[in-house]
């Protein structure tokens, strides 16, 4: 069985767009911002891009000292609106990491965007985050490619030896999760539960494009 690397936001969990919400919030409190413009893309980048780029938009220079207030204020106020928005775990998620979990051989890891506090947050909320051995997070790169090396080094590092790329699967659900897949020589599964539709995600050449995670069946035959 392989290395399976999972995407957090719209593959995992729908989060009611509580991670935007928080940081908004936090560019707004940190840095009195009365007015967020809503003109930079969240889909499948990380959340160090993401807060450059926000400030950027708002004529706030993005040093790192800015770049951490941000942050900071972010993951302060991201409890709170994982509680108040509701948000749900993804079609065939629970019953597809329970089918994986106790099989010998399998390694599940994380491949995101989120910075780690924030993925712990986001993922303990729904109950998910006890599943996953390691991963690579969007703390320390502004480039989601980035994040898939960090993921397998951090696999390496796991397991106490090296890995082949052919044995290393990325699932998530944007055109990125496949372009980092392919970066780190890895296979990709797109799966339709976030922003982007079917026939968009199987254009840029997964080598699977599914609806959802809910046929663990089909699943666990791809991964023999």
């Amino acid at each position: 069985m392989p290395i399976l690397l999972f995407d957090i936001d719209g593959t995992l969990v729908r989060t009611g767009g509580a991670g935007k919400g928080a940081m908004e919030h936090a560019l707004q409190t940190a840095f009195g911002v009365r007015e967020v413009r809503d003109t930079v893309s969240y889909s499948g980048r990380t959340d160090r891009a993401i807060g450059r780029d926000l400030l950027r938009v708002h004529g706030i220079d993005p040093t790192p000292e800015n770049q951490t207030r941000l942050h900071e204020a972010y993951l302060a106020e991201l409890p709170v609106r994982l509680k108040t928005h509701g948000g749900e775990v993804c079609p065939g998620v629970t019953e597809l990491l329970g089918e994986l979990r106790p099989r010998s051989g399998v390694v599940l890891g994380l491949l995101t965007g989120n910075v780690r506090v924030g993925a712990r947050h986001k993922l303990n909320h729904f109950g998910l985050w006890d599943f996953f051995a390691c991963g690579g997070f969007g703390d320390d790169h502004f480039d989601r490619d980035d994040v898939a090396r960090t993921a397998v080094s951090e696999v390496r590092a796991h397991l106490k030896r090296e890995v082949a790329a052919g044995d290393v699967w990325v699932i998530g659900d944007t055109p990125l999760d496949v372009q980092c897949a392919r970066a780190v020589g890895a296979k990709a599964v797109a799966v339709a539960t976030g922003w982007h539709p079917l026939e968009e995600l199987a254009s840029h050449a997964p080598d699977y494009a599914l609806a959802d995670l809910s046929n663990p069946a089909e699943l666990l035959r791809i991964w023999r």
